[in-house]
């Protein structure tokens, strides 16, 4: 049997109904952890705890604008599993693709921030208050974008909202390593989730080709939302112990290289 990374732990995975977060649920219950998958896809989550066995994971109704909610999540979690481990604050939106600064619409970027700010604080804080109060230390994990390293890969509100995201992280680093904890950000390229497609309006094979034409590193397929959750396996797991205030890129060298249409 493969090694169990995260044998013994207790995750909770936000926005874990679809996309990123389900493909991390499934990554993590197999590397023994047991798991609150949170959203607000409630038919959705609920297929997913099925699928995966409900004596691995469970769900619950957790909509991250809400600080009460994400509270209650926490509070769930620890009351169902007797620890917390492992946050992974996934969840997140965005205006639509054809929205550009010249027409941002207010109501839509306080939505935004939100949800990718607002949300994100939310989980850090009562994460961290629950591995404080545990003295046993953890893992906050949170999703950012290549568009918080480079203009150009998303939307005017979405980027400055994932610039925050890093920026949150690396401020929880400096504040809670004291404390055993771990805070970190995975920032993946374009990934052909069902929020993605919807956006777009472009078919799985559409978005697929669309980001694989853009990266450096040509591994025969698209990434997918497994890679995500891999990265975030490894940041997760005790083989990470010593890496801290991070912003992990899982984009085929995009941040690194850059756009070089003449060498590909």
């Amino acid at each position: 049997m493969a090694k169990q990374r995260l044998e013994g732990k207790v995750a909770i995975i936000t926005g874990a109904a679809s996309g990123i977060g389900e493909a991390t649920a499934r990554i993590f219950t197999a590397h023994g952890a047991l798991v609150v998958i949170a959203d607000i896809q409630d038919q959705l989550g609920a297929r997913v705890v099925a699928s995966i066995g409900p004596g691995k994971c469970k769900y619950k109704h957790c909509d991250v604008r809400s600080e009460k909610e994400v509270e209650e999540l926490v509070d769930f979690t620890i009351k169902a599993y007797g620890r917390l481990d492992i946050m992974f604050s996934n969840a997140a939106i965005s205006e639509k693709m054809t929205s550009t600064i010249l027409d941002v619409d207010f109501d839509v970027l306080d939505n935004v921030i939100a949800v990718n700010i607002r949300g994100v604080a939310a989980t850090i804080k009562h994460a961290a208050r629950a591995m404080v109060a545990s003295g046993t230390g953890g893992s906050i994990i949170c999703t950012a974008s290549i568009a918080a390293a480079m203009g150009g890969y998303g939307q005017a509100v979405y980027t400055a909202s994932k610039h925050a995201v890093v920026g949150l992280v690396r401020a929880a680093a400096a504040e809670l390593g004291r404390h055993g904890i771990r805070a970190n950000c995975v920032s993946p390229a374009g990934v052909a989730t069902p929020l993605c497609l919807s956006l777009t309006g472009q078919s799985q094979s559409q978005a697929e080709e669309s980001a694989a034409a853009m990266m450096v590193l040509k591994g025969g397929r698209p990434l997918k939302a497994t890679d995500i959750g891999e990265a975030a396996l490894f940041l997760a797991s005790d083989e990470s112990a010593f890496v801290t205030g991070q912003n992990l890129m899982i984009d085929g060298g995009v941040t690194a290289v850059g756009t070089m249409p003449a060498i590909r």
